[in-house]
């Protein structure tokens, strides 16, 4: 049906995939983007009166224990979104990508073949990308559950939180609130350049300034080591605030114990982190990040996600699985307008988003998202929101 193309826009380069857990992990990638398809608004034509087909691939058959978890998590949730849905029926199948991006590629072609009129998935940014490039010239769209903003664009959507999201909320709100002069500590890897692009950008969006950059070696010792020149960089820089791109698996709860120690107060200087900080909920006990300012979810919304999910399958949802709650309620939402091109790029991303298990969101023309956040304060060794997410798009957290 699609048969005029672009040209392939870019290549990857390693970048997170921080929903998968707590812990951050590295996806190297080396692909080529998907094309973006033209045609129909960039996507099929579905008979809006009859149930919709959706495919839905999962990391099932890789051998890895964790893969096994996340891929019956992602099905559970995709199924509670569908027995939610009103006057729309939605035939799902599901297809098993063992986490191999050749796997991805060829399951993704057969459910086209199958007569799939969106793809829901995979998990990993390699795999989303060859599945985007595998059915881009059947003119399908993939809603995938990475975060990797590399693969975004053409056929492709990452339905997972982005850094570039996050750096945004908080950026915006520490500017509010007077801290415009921000110091950046970033992890020495992919990850952490990442990381500190993200908030370099997001803080000049804001009308602050990088005061400063600092990071150190990724060991224990290469922390210590480094920690007094930090701190010293952060008071010479005047900096009001210091962003950190760590988590509390790696970094993180060793800087906000030396940093302190080494003269840089956190009640002069705001800590702000790019991942969470409530996860695991041991990190909220730590000394030097009591005041600090993370980025989450509406815990509200959330919580009764897991409520559900909990009651229903009689075990917690994996930190995915509302990805593919997401996916099948905005699925829903267009399909429910009656339009047979409800799925085209057009549709997905209509200005208005959708409403998802973790609150409000919206799909970018460029394949990116935009999620609503909640700015929360650790205080008392607890979570506390301190600017609650917004419950539609041009709110004051957008």
């Amino acid at each position: 049906m699609i048969a005029v193309f672009r040209a392939c826009r870019k290549r990857l380069a390693p970048v997170l995939e921080p929903v998968l857990a707590p812990i951050l992990g590295l996806a190297a990638l080396a692909l080529v983007a998907a094309c973006q398809p033209s045609g129909l608004g960039g996507g099929p034509s579905i008979n809006a009166s009859k149930p919709v087909p959706v495919a839905l691939l999962v990391p099932h058959g890789s051998g890895t224990p964790g893969d096994e978890v996340v891929a019956r998590s992602l099905e559970n949730a995709a199924r509670l979104a569908i027995s939610d849905l009103k006057g729309v029926q939605i035939d799902l199948r599901v297809y098993n990508t063992a986490g191999n991006p050749d796997i991805a590629a060829k399951v993704a072609a057969e459910a086209a073949s199958d007569g799939a009129k969106i793809i829901l998935g995979p998990l990993y940014a390699q795999s989303a990308n060859a599945a985007g490039l595998a059915v881009a010239r059947r003119g399908i769209n993939v809603l995938s559950f990475s975060n990797n903003t590399q693969i975004a664009g053409g056929n492709v959507f990452v339905l997972g939180p982005t850094f570039e999201n996050t750096a945004d909320r908080l950026a915006r709100y520490a500017m509010a609130q007077g801290r415009s002069q921000v110091m950046i500590v970033h992890d020495p890897d992919v990850a952490g350049e990442a990381g500190r692009a993200a908030i370099a950008s997001a803080v000049a969006r804001s009308g602050g300034t990088v005061a400063a950059t600092g990071s150190y070696e990724l060991s224990q010792n290469g922390v210590v080591q480094a920690v007094p020149g930090l701190a010293r960089k952060a008071r010479d820089s005047g900096a009001s605030a210091i962003f950190f791109t760590a988590s509390t698996a790696g970094a993180l709860p060793l800087l906000a114990q030396l940093l302190p120690e080494n003269r840089v107060d956190p009640a002069e200087v705001k800590f702000i982190g790019l991942t969470r900080w409530d996860i695991p909920p041991s990190t909220l006990a730590l000394p030097g990040l009591q005041g600090g300012w993370f980025a989450l979810p509406d815990p509200g919304v959330s919580d009764r996600f897991e409520r559900r999910y909990m009651a229903a399958y009689g075990e917690p949802a994996h930190p995915a699985a509302g990805l593919a709650y997401d996916g099948i309620a905005a699925i829903g939402a267009l399909a429910s307008q009656g339009r047979s091109d409800a799925l085209t790029v057009s549709g997905l991303t209509q200005p208005s988003g959708f409403v998802g298990v973790n609150g409000v969101f919206r799909l970018r023309s460029d394949g990116t998202n935009e999620r609503a956040l909640a700015v929360a304060e650790i205080r008392d060794n607890q979570v506390t929101v301190i600017d609650p997410a917004p419950r539609s798009f041009g709110g004051a957290g957008f």
